[in-house]
């Protein structure tokens, strides 16, 4: 595109604002060039989705480019296992990096010799204080922090003694490279900041090449330079931390003056995003792992059976502000449902079996029916059902002494089988302890759905399944992790597990599907008639399926209000 062409984008957000200017300007010419720099120390979660989508997207949008870059400068916290995730959730949820597939570590060597810069202009200096030492020597707010005794090293022996550390000639924790900037300074990130620190850590692709490794924040703006990314979109956390990134970069000599732009980082309800959190969750074994359904992570959400169309029209609905804020559970599962009511096929499910015959249906009879896939995409086309005597409805549609507004099945009562008769309830059978084992029904010969002269109406409509053709299966019914709506927020001596929900996974011991069920692949969503959407999980073998529930039916979320905008 030309830069006529570009200007004339609509303009969505503040940072597509600060595009526009920079391409009026010619600043970095007609380029757009964006970056998702993932620290590989865990799963990647719903709110680092948030940041895919607008890096990716303001890319592509414009014509330019997005990288991948692993800031894989902490190898104590890093495993290629969450290497191998981060990419796959990153192309799961829709997105591609092309050939630009980078790593913080390509460069250490690079970042090692722009400290060597730093020195030799008298802006880096090796230190011998303590952590703790250092930390007091930063000062308070209020109190300016006070010279390391070891700022006046000379530039010859800095050199030395930074070779040293390179060499391995020192033990861990006993020196670090910290720039020179102000210990006066108002923000604490200026106040000679740590670049690099002894660590002796097999490095996931590195091995033990190195035992110093650079700091976050001395690396990424680095990298972000070597890879002439133009505009550096980061959570609002990152703030405070942009002069210190936009020094490192002014301060050596590099290709690109890449700049750093703050947004709001995504936060929802009964919901933790922090990864030392969701780390926590999986090695204290409170669930099944990082891909665990109830798990806020990609991986997770996968299983799940979320579709990625869901989670991008989430981020595009919630936009980009500058200010946090937290989004209402309701309104993600809200664009679960508008995704998976178009395109999750209808079939039905039994939970909790009972058990009815219908005492006028022939003995052996059976006689298919046909039932349409989907009403919202008709070229599904339509699947078939077998009646016949012996059928199982859900408990919960029978009532012996019906409440007012009951419209489902009791004694003398009616109700319509779906796609099938109407049908009615003459005699309860129970057990010794009182118990309700079965019904026994009729059914109107006259009431078959779709043909003529089935127009006698009754107030309800039930699911079903014929007994002997119902397929067992497990049925997972996945709710809210946390029961506190802020698990992150919690009086002294209370922990955010103390609020983790006891009934966030109950799994009914009877449920049965349809027999069409049995040989599907995992992966696969339906929409069971009445209880919600569920997606096939990994666990399914050849004739004993598995479902995850993904989302109920009910959508309490009102159309055109952000959840914090309701009464």
């Amino acid at each position: 595109m030309n830069k006529q062409d570009l200007l004339a984008l609509p303009s969505t957000n503040f940072i597509d604002d600060i595009i526009h200017k920079d391409l009026e300007s010619g600043k970095y010419g007609l380029r757009v060039h964006t970056r998702f720099p993932p620290e590989p120390n865990g799963y990647l979660h719903i709110g680092h989705a948030k940041s895919i989508c607008l890096n990716f997207g303001t890319a592509t949008k414009y014509g330019g480019l997005c990288n991948l870059r692993f800031d894989d400068t902490n190898p104590s916290k890093e495993e290629q296992e969450f290497i191998d995730s981060i990419m796959e959730s990153v192309n799961w949820l829709g997105f591609t990096w092309e050939n630009r597939l980078y790593f913080a570590s390509d460069y250490f060597e690079q970042l090692y010799e722009f400290a060597v810069q730093l020195i030799k202009k008298g802006k880096a200096y090796v230190c011998d204080l303590s952590q703790e030492e250092i930390r007091l020597y930063r000062g308070t707010p209020t109190i300016p922090g006070k010279l390391s005794p070891y700022a006046a090293r000379s530039v010859e022996e800095n050199l030395q003694l930074f070779t040293a550390m390179r060499n391995g000639e020192f033990a861990d924790g006993s020196r670090v490279l910290r720039a020179r900037i102000d210990m006066a300074s108002s923000n604490f990130n200026m106040r000679d900041p740590v670049l690099y620190r002894i660590q002796r850590s097999t490095h996931p692709r590195t091995g033990d090449t190195w035992c110093i490794y650079p700091m976050y924040d001395y690396a990424h703006p680095l990298s972000d330079a070597l890879e002439g990314i133009t505009h550096s979109i980061c959570t609002l956390e990152f703030e405070n931390h942009r002069p210190l990134y936009d020094w490192c970069i002014e301060n050596c000599d590099v290709p690109c003056l890449s700049q750093q732009i703050e947004f709001a980082r995504l936060n929802i309800t009964y919901t933790v995003m922090s990864k030392r959190k969701l780390r926590l969750l999986v090695e204290e074994n409170f669930v099944n792992g990082w891909d665990d359904p109830r798990m806020p992570t990609l991986a997770g959400m996968r299983r799940r059976g979320y579709p990625p169309a869901a989670i991008r029209s989430f981020c595009e609905k919630i936009g980009v502000a500058k200010a946090n804020s937290t989004v209402d559970f309701s309104l993600l599962e809200h664009c679960l449902r508008d995704e998976l009511n178009i395109s999750a096929n209808r079939v039905m499910a039994v939970l909790q079996p009972l058990k009815i015959i219908l005492t006028n249906w022939p003995q052996g009879k059976t006689e298919k029916l046909d039932a349409e896939n989907n009403p919202e995409q008709p070229q599904n086309g339509s699947r078939e059902l077998i009646l016949g005597r012996e059928l199982y409805i859900e408990q919960s549609d029978f009532m012996e002494n019906p409440v007012k507004g009951f419209h489902r099945l009791y004694p003398g009562g009616e109700v319509r089988l779906k796609h099938a008769y109407i049908i009615r309830c003459e005699e309860v059978i129970k057990d010794e302890a009182g118990q309700i084992t079965q019904l026994l029904c009729t059914y109107d010969p006259q009431t078959k759905s779709g043909e003529a002269g089935s127009g006698k109406k009754v107030k309800g409509t039930i699911h079903w399944l014929e007994a002997f053709s119902a397929l067992p299966a497990q049925v997972r019914l996945y709710g809210q992790l946390f029961t506190k709506e802020n698990p992150d927020d919690v009086a002294e001596g209370e922990n955010f597990t103390d609020y983790l929900a006891q009934d966030s996974l109950i799994i009914p011991p009877s449920a049965l599907v349809e027999a069409s069920l049995a040989d599907i692949a995992a992966g696969q969503t339906f929409q069971f008639l009445r209880h919600g959407y569920f997606a096939v999980d990994l666990d399914t073998k050849p004739g004993f399926p598995v479902f995850n529930r993904i989302v109920s039916l009910k959508d309490s979320w009102r159309k055109g209000l952000l959840p914090s905008q309701k009464g």
